[in-house]
């Protein structure tokens, strides 16, 4: 069985030509699908140096104990997770997000000013057995929703990470696609924000969701991930969430 590991997957970054040619949206990168704090702190941060609707960029989405979420990305809220996700955040901020790696499963990621945020990577049984599986599944079925419906009913109770879901709409109105090839358990993390301490890993009370995009209730990162937007918002929904991270970002 092949050992893969967190950094150098992570780091083998990507080329433009290796989206696939079909007019939905893609993006392709690593990514902390999401990790719960039993504070109620929420963090997921997104690594994507290949889009097929602008820059590469990085983000970081932190959701406050009190439920509001806000979007730090490093490029302009149309080339970020704020196309998608904007509605559904009350904030979105524009600056400098990094990632360094201390070893083959330990990084830091920072958002200056904001947050430091120190994770430890680890595999369990079930990990290896979705990696071992995804690596090797054609690309068609990567695009059919009875599959990828299959494969989040399967993972999330598998990764005891809650209700999981790989495709579906998000909160602009587009559908995605989840394309998660290897994947990795959060072991441990500490995280500071705005000078808080969030406190130890743990699961939300309530798991919470943004439309149909289930956050995990359990640390998990990935790295060869594709993500895939197959659909459009109707104008008028893709301009209102537009206009709402712009007046956040100026708030």
């Amino acid at each position: 069985m092949t050992i893969y590991q967190p950094q150098s997957s992570a780091q083998a970054t990507p080329k433009l030509a290796d989206l696939p040619e079909d007019p939905a949206e893609h993006f392709a990168g690593s990514a902390v699908f999401g990790l719960p704090f039993a504070s109620g702190h929420y963090l997921a941060f997104r690594d994507f140096p290949v889009s097929s609707v602008g820059p590469g960029y990085r983000s970081v989405w932190h959701r406050s104990p009190g439920g509001e979420w806000t979007l730090y990305a490093n490029v302009p809220p149309q080339f970020s997770c704020a196309r998608y996700f904007g509605l559904a955040f009350h904030r979105t901020v524009e600056t400098d997000v990094d990632i360094s790696w201390s070893g083959p499963s330990s990084a830091v990621i920072t958002v200056p000013g904001v947050l430091d945020w120190d994770l430890q990577l680890g595999t369990s049984a079930a990990t290896k057995m979705l990696t071992a599986m995804a690596v090797r599944m054609p690309e068609r079925l990567w695009r059919s929703e009875p599959v990828l419906r299959a494969m989040g009913a399967f993972a999330g109770p598998l990764l005891g990470a809650g209700r999981m879901k790989m495709s579906g709409r998000v909160p602009n109105g587009q559908t995605f696609q989840a394309q998660p090839r290897q994947l990795w358990l959060v072991t441990d993390s500490r995280a500071t924000v705005l000078g808080e301490g969030a406190g130890r890993p743990g699961p939300l009370k309530v798991q919470d969701h943004l439309a149909d995009f289930w956050l995990p209730q359990r640390g998990l990162f990935g790295a060869q991930v594709g993500v895939r937007f197959p659909s459009t918002a109707h104008p008028a929904q893709s301009g209102a969430a537009q206009a709402r991270s712009r007046k956040n970002q100026a708030a």
